[in-house]
């Protein structure tokens, strides 16, 4: 590690792409924010103020519309490593891939996962066959098709379902009405989704069981941490919804607790712990990633989610991870840098 080495900070300002996030019916003003970018905004000074323990040239640029300036000024600051925190541009998801290929083009070390990691693992239904090819057990599933309105007269999978977006993060459009128990149920929520968010819809089998998130570091892997819903209302399906993640004030933000590191056995740890690398590697993470692992009713593990570029505040899942395996968050910092440091400039090209 060089502490003269120039780090630049790039990271996406908010914007409201949508009108609902939350997954249902708005009924307060309070309801019709997006705080998950925001959220990684107000973490920039502390971000910054971390790096400053092993790095002294930082600066931070944010990503608005105007990708021309954004390049520009990269030139311009001639970074030896760019710590990524882009998460979308305008607030579409899909072009989180395209920056990962940005830097590429431009020949500049950046720190996380190459465009292809980013853009398989944003589309749920390709992650599941890279995952299914690699032997690893996932929910059943379903996709239905915004661009014809497809409503189901049936459907192969075994009831309840869950609903999900199909290229969206941080849990846009999940509610406790995306759990559904028939094909009646199934079309009003697709009628919703469609008119709300205008995309493509997962239809997954819902795994109703214990939920589990491995963070993994550089191949190393974290803490399990279990989520806890206990003190959810009954008649609440056992998912993390956007208000369990985004609205402090909602029932699922105060009874989705994530517990780290989680009350398991030996078996099941390292149980967990294999999917997740297997998981990891199948889809050629690097850096860091988190993999979501629920339990069905025989606790038999299945993958629900990769997440190539988990939020890294102090505070979720990868930094709770990494306090748990006694690395603190500047640490956890220099690492991911270190990564990028350590490897050469376009290494996804195909080597001949």
């Amino acid at each position: 590690m060089n502490s003269q080495s120039k780090i630049l900070i790039c990271y996406n300002e908010p914007v409201k792409l949508f009108d609902n996030y939350i997954g249902k019916k708005i009924k307060s003003s309070v309801d019709d924010v997006d705080t998950s970018e925001s959220e990684l905004a107000n973490q920039i000074g502390i971000i910054i103020t971390s790096l400053q323990e092993n790095f002294e040239n930082i600066e931070v640029l944010s990503l608005n519309q105007n990708i021309e300036s954004f390049i520009t000024k990269i030139k311009r600051y001639s970074p030896d490593v760019i710590f990524n925190l882009v998460e979308s541009v305008n607030g579409i998801a899909n072009y989180e891939a395209f920056i990962a290929g940005l830097y590429e083009l431009l020949q500049v070390n950046y720190t996380g996962n190459t465009p292809i990691c980013l853009a398989t693992c944003l589309d749920k239904s390709r992650t599941k066959q890279v995952l299914a090819s690699h032997k690893i057990k996932v929910p059943g599933y379903y996709i239905a098709q915004f661009k014809n309105k497809e409503y189901l007269n049936e459907l192969g999978l075994e009831f309840p379902v869950i609903l999900k977006l199909l290229k969206e993060d941080a849990s846009i459009g999940i509610s406790e009405f995306s759990v559904v128990n028939n094909i009646a149920e199934v079309n009003e929520r697709l009628e919703f989704l469609y008119k709300t968010y205008k995309q493509d819809v997962l239809i997954e089998e819902y795994i109703n069981g214990r939920e589990f998130n491995v963070a993994i570091l550089g191949g190393m892997v974290l803490p399990v941490s279990e989520i806890d819903f206990t003190g959810l209302p009954k008649d609440f399906p056992k998912i993390v919804t956007y208000e369990g993640k985004w609205s402090p004030q909602s029932v699922y933000f105060k009874y989705t607790n994530p517990v780290c590191p989680a009350d398991i056995n030996d078996n099941l740890k390292l149980k967990l712990e294999s999917i997740a690398l297997k998981a990891y590697q199948a889809l050629n993470c690097r850096d860091y990633a988190r993999v979501d692992i629920r339990l069905n009713k025989n606790n038999t593990p299945y993958v629900i989610e990769v997440n190539p570029n988990p939020d890294l505040s102090t505070d979720a899942g990868v930094a709770r991870a990494s306090g748990a395996a006694n690395i603190g968050y500047p640490e956890l910092l220099k690492t991911i840098i270190n990564f990028a440091i350590e490897r050469k400039v376009n290494d996804t090209k195909v080597k001949v």
